[in-house]
């Protein structure tokens, strides 16, 4: 019943994103234009890193990507509450696990597919990396989204208006983006913001990917950044159906 079910909740909010292709194609927006107005101003930088600035900044956007648009996805579930649906939602049989899977592998699917389109985008401007590269940062990115769209999904259960959230999702992901190191590598600065850095999950994720990017797979950095993105992802959506249960969701 748990599989029944979400694939109908899958089914039912997928069929919505494809009926808004523009929405769609709108969500890669941002990371398209730091890969083409901001990308060619690294191009032969010492960035400190291995493999060529394409390989340093695409796997960042890829997070990007995940980051901004699955912290935001809750917005959905506010909508909802006040069309009704929740509460009608609230009265079927349907597995509430189900409800908040559902909901969350259509984000992983969405993200993933707009960065499909980023990685081609940044193979036209001169990247180069292996594929089973490129498929690991897929990988890395439709985790990040389940993660960030649980606890997305989890803060909009608790708030009343887009008011009371939006602002507090900003205030999470600016410090995760400008402690990740997603533009730029953190070695980059001072030893102090370096060592803050790591306390931050998602730098694990970005070091991860960019090894990835070059060839790398059996380093320290993908170690950490498979055990962070499972066990974080494995987090948010415990946290998360805990919240869809208890609220009757």
């Amino acid at each position: 019943m748990l599989l029944h079910d979400t694939a109908l909740i899958y089914g039912r909010y997928m069929r919505q994103s494809l009926r808004s292709r523009f929405a769609l194609l709108f969500g890669v927006l941002m990371p398209l234009l730091y890969l083409l107005f901001f990308g060619p101003l690294l191009t032969d930088l010492p960035l400190g890193g291995r493999g060529d600035s394409w390989q340093v900044l695409v796997p960042g956007l890829l997070l990007q990507l995940a980051l901004f648009g699955a912290s935001f996805a809750g917005f959905m579930i506010i909508l909802e509450k006040g069309q009704g649906i929740v509460e009608r939602m609230r009265v079927t049989p349907v597995s509430r696990l189900a409800l908040l899977l559902g909901r969350v592998l259509r984000e992983a699917t969405v993200f993933v597919f707009q960065a499909v389109l980023l990685v081609l985008a940044a193979v036209a401007m001169g990247l180069r990396a292996p594929l089973p590269g490129v498929l690991i940062g897929f990988g890395f990115v439709a985790l990040l989204t389940m993660a960030l769209a649980s606890l997305s999904y989890a803060l909009a259960m608790k708030v009343r208006t887009p008011q009371e959230f939006g602002p507090a999702v900003n205030a999470l992901t600016m410090p995760s983006m400008l402690l990740s190191g997603l533009m730029l590598p953190m070695t980059l600065g001072p030893a102090w913001l370096d060592t803050l850095s790591h306390l931050m999950p998602f730098r694990h994720l970005v070091d991860a990917v960019r090894d990835a990017y070059v060839g790398e797979y059996a380093t320290a950095h993908m170690l950490y950044g498979t055990l962070v993105a499972a066990g974080f992802t494995t987090l948010a959506v415990t946290v998360g159906t805990r919240v869809f249960r208890t609220a009757g969701a």
